[in-house]
């Protein structure tokens, strides 16, 4: 106790080791609050499960998912080309105009976009001769509409007019109700 000669020093560290104590018993465990309300626990077991379902590869399931939501926020042209090995597809936004041509059917894509396909009746050469009418022709498109077939259009005469490139038509395969009613999926 010689250390200790002023009762006001005593007192001062008594009172911060009694401060200190009671912080500690206050201070709880584990996480901090979040947005000022309790935690709870969640079980993601359901939620990995369902993703599972979509892809086998989470990351990639997780990707398919949430890419619909970000069309928005990614800015990309109205139409592109999606290489595959030494190959590649035309990708576009939804076009109302394109859709409503004659064979012409867009098939879309989880991000938003679609993949143009062309029914038997109609060649490569054909689609782009309609494509031309249109964007002369028609006074009522949106500016861009126009700019989304101009695109395509720039995209197939380019691959026309190349030597390295030629171009094929592919079929995918369609499964079509013979009812009103959606095709359930399996």
């Amino acid at each position: 106790m010689e250390y200790f000669t002023n009762n006001a020093t005593v007192s001062a560290i008594i009172y911060q080791i009694y401060f200190v104590a009671i912080k500690l018993i206050k201070m709880r465990r584990g996480r901090p609050r979040k947005f000022g309300r309790p935690s709870r626990a969640v079980a993601l077991d359901d939620v990995i499960a369902a993703l599972s379902g979509v892809d086998g590869d989470l990351s990639r399931a997780i990707v398919q998912l949430s890419q619909p939501l970000l069309r928005n926020v990614v800015t990309r042209p109205p139409a592109e080309l999606w290489k595959y090995g030494d190959s590649a597809v035309i990708v576009i936004k939804r076009l109302p105009t394109l859709n409503r041509m004659t064979g012409v059917s867009l098939v879309p894509l989880p991000d938003g976009r679609a993949l143009i396909s062309l029914d038997e009746t109609m060649s490569v050469h054909e689609f782009e001769l309609q494509l031309d009418d249109a964007i002369d022709g028609a006074t009522d498109l949106e500016p861009w509409e126009r700019s989304a077939m101009s695109s395509i259009r720039e995209i197939l005469k380019s691959a026309r007019q190349s030597k390295a490139i030629t171009v094929h038509q592919r079929n995918i395969i369609v499964l079509q109700s013979t009812r009103r009613r959606r095709i359930a999926a399996p």
